[in-house]
C-alpha cells in the first residue's frame, strides 16, 4: 500500500485524470496483485522462511512475474497505466517486502538465540552422527531447534531415558512414534543409519503424517548445500545428485572480474583513510607502514601479503617466547592481550583497519575480497587433506571465519567453514558475505 501511494503520487500528484485515473485504479489492487504474486511465488511456505537466499529469491522472482503480467495485461487490453507509476511502485514494493522480511529474520534469530520460539528435536540415528548433528545445532542456535534428545539403536523407552554426551536416550530406533507423542516432539531428524533402511523409513514418514511432527533427513554428504544439491529420480528411486563445485571456467572469471571492480573502487574511497593511518603510525611508533607476509595462496603458491603494520618492529621473531601464552586454536597463535601490538594497532585490529592493503593483493590476483584465510606456510605443514581443499581458490580478505567468529574459532571449526565455502561457492554467496562482514566489524568479535 505504501509504495502504490508513492509512486501514484510521484509520477501524478493530485491528479485524477487520463493515465492517472487507471493508475489510480492499479494502485489501489495492487496490495491484491501483490499478495497474489506472493502466494503463486511459494514465498509464504514456512520451509522457505527464516534461513537461507530462498526466501529472498522467491520475493524477487514473484516481483518479476507481477511486473510482468501487469505489461502484459496493460499492453492487451490496451490499459493507459503509467509507465512511471510502475516503475517506482513496484520496485519499492520490492525493496520494502525484502528490508521487511531481512528485519523480521534479524528479530527472530536474536529471539531464538535467547532460547525462544524453539521446536523441540529428536535427533535419531548412531551415536557418532547423532553427536555431531546436536554440536552444529548448537552452533547454529538461531535455527531454532532445541534437541531434547535422541533414539539410538541401542536404545529403549521402557529402561527410561539414559544421557549419551549429556544428551538423554528417549527410545531406540523403532520407537520414535512413541517417542514423538510422549514428548510431544516438533522435529525428527534422521541420520543416514543402516538400521532405517527404505522401507523402514519410509513407514516411519507415513506414521509422522499423523502426527505435527516434521521429518527432516540428513544426507551422508554434509557441507554441500545450496545449488549444487538436487532430488533426481532414477528407476523409480529418489537420487541425491551433487553437482561439481563450479570454481572454473565463466564463473571464476566473473569472481575476478567483481574483485577487480569492488576493490579498485574500495581504494578509491578508503584512500584518504590511508593517508590517516599511514601518519598515525609513522608519528606513534618506529617501523615501516606497511607490514609484508609470507602466505599461501591458490594452488599452494606463495604470495606476499600486504597488512598496516599494528604490532612493534621484529614481532614475528618474539613468538618463540611469547607461545605459552596463546589464546589460539592450537595452530594458530593469537593472543587476545598481546603486549606486541602498538597503540594504533590496536584500533586497526578492532575494526579489520590492518587488512585495509590487502585490497592491493586483490588487484595482483593474489586474493579475493572473499575466500577462505590465507594461511602461513608453517600452518600448511600440519594441514590434513580436508584442509588442503582450500587451496582451491584463492584466499580473501573475508571469508565465512570472518563472519563466524574469527580467531574465537576452534581449529575444527575452521576447517568446517573454510571447506563449507569452497564447496558452495557463488556469487551470492560472496555478496552475503561482504554484507554480514560489516557487522561483524562492528561487533569485532574475535578481533585480536
Amino acid at each position: 500500500m505504501l509504495a502504490a501511494t508513492i509512486g501514484y503520487f510521484v509520477r501524478f500528484g493530485t491528479e485524477v485524470d487520463g493515465a492517472a485515473k487507471y493508475s489510480l485504479y492499479a494502485a489501489m489492487l495492487m496490495p491484491v496483485l501483490w499478495l497474489a504474486a506472493m502466494h503463486i511465488g511459494r514465498t509464504y511456505e514456512e520451509r522457505f522462511l527464516w534461513v537461507g537466499a530462498d526466501e529472498f529469491r522467491r520475493v524477487l522472482d514473484a516481483a518479476a512475474l507481477l511486473l510482468a503480467v501487469v505489461a502484459a495485461v496493460s499492453w492487451g487490453l490496451d490499459l493507459d497505466v503509467a509507465r512511471g507509476f510502475v516503475v517506482v511502485a513496484l520496485p519499492l514494493a520490492t525493496v520494502l517486502t525484502l528490508l521487511q522480511r531481512y528485519v523480521r529474520r534479524q528479530r527472530l534469530h536474536r529471539a531464538r538465540t535467547g532460547g525462544a520460539f524453539q521446536q523441540t528435536t529428536v535427533i535419531v540415528g548412531h551415536r557418532g552422527a547423532v553427536a555431531s548433528l546436536h554440536a552444529q545445532l548448537d552452533r547454529a542456535a538461531y535455527h531454532g531447534y532445541r534437541v531434547i534428545g535422541c533414539c539410538l539403536p541401542d536404545g529403549k523407552l521402557a529402561d527410561g531415558p539414559t544421557d549419551f554426551e549429556g544428551l538423554p536416550v528417549l527410545g531406540g530406533l523403532d520407537e520414535v512414534l512413541e517417542v514423538v507423542h510422549r514428548y510431544e516432539v516438533d522435529t525428527v531428524a534422521v541420520m543416514p543409519c543402516p538400521e532405517l533402511d527404505g522401507p523402514l523409513l519410509r513407514r516411519l514418514g507415513w506414521e509422522l503424517e499423523k502426527t505435527e511432527a516434521e521429518l527432516l533427513l540428513a544426507p551422508a554428504v554434509t557441507e554441500v548445500v545450496g545449488p549444487r544439491v538436487a532430488i533426481r529420480p532414477v528407476c523409480g528411486l529418489p537420487l541425491l545428485h551433487v553437482e561439481r563445485p563450479e570454481l572454473r571456467g565463466v564463473r571464476r572469471l566473473g569472481k575476478t572480474a567483481v574483485d577487480a571492480g569492488l576493490a579498485a573502487l574500495a581504494l578509491v574511497m578508503t584512500l584518504p583513510l590511508f593517508l590517516g593511518i599511514a601518519l598515525a603510525l609513522k608519528t606513534t611508533s618506529r617501523g615501516p607502514v606497511f607490514y609484508r607476509q609470507t602466505r599461501v595462496g591458490r594452488d599452494g603458491q606463495t604470495f606476499s601479503m600486504l597488512k598496516f603494520r599494528s604490532m612493534v618492529t621484529g614481532a614475528d621473531r618474539m613468538v618463540d617466547v611469547l607461545e605459552n601464552d596463546n589464546d589460539g586454536n592450537g595452530v594458530l597463535y593469537k593472543r587476545k592481550a598481546d603486549p606486541r601490538v602498538t597503540r594504533v594497532g590496536k584500533v586497526l585490529r578492532r575494526y579489520s583497519l590492518d587488512e585495509l592493503p590487502q585490497l592491493l593483493n586483490v588487484l595482483r590476483g593474489d586474493m579475493s575480497l572473499v575466500g577462505p584465510r590465507p594461511p602461513l606456510p608453517s600452518e600448511t605443514e600440519r594441514y590434513g587433506f580436508d584442509m588442503r581443499r582450500r587451496f582451491l581458490v584463492k584466499p580473501g580478505i573475508t571469508g565465512l571465519w570472518q563472519i563466524s567468529g574469527r580467531s574465537d574459532l576452534s581449529w575444527d571449526d575452521s576447517v568446517r567453514i573454510d571447506v563449507r565455502y569452497v564447496e558452495n561457492w557463488s556469487l551470492s554467496f560472496d555478496m552475503m558475505i561482504l554484507w554480514k562482514t560489516l557487522g561483524a566489524v562492528i561487533r569485532g568479535r574475535g578481533a585480536y
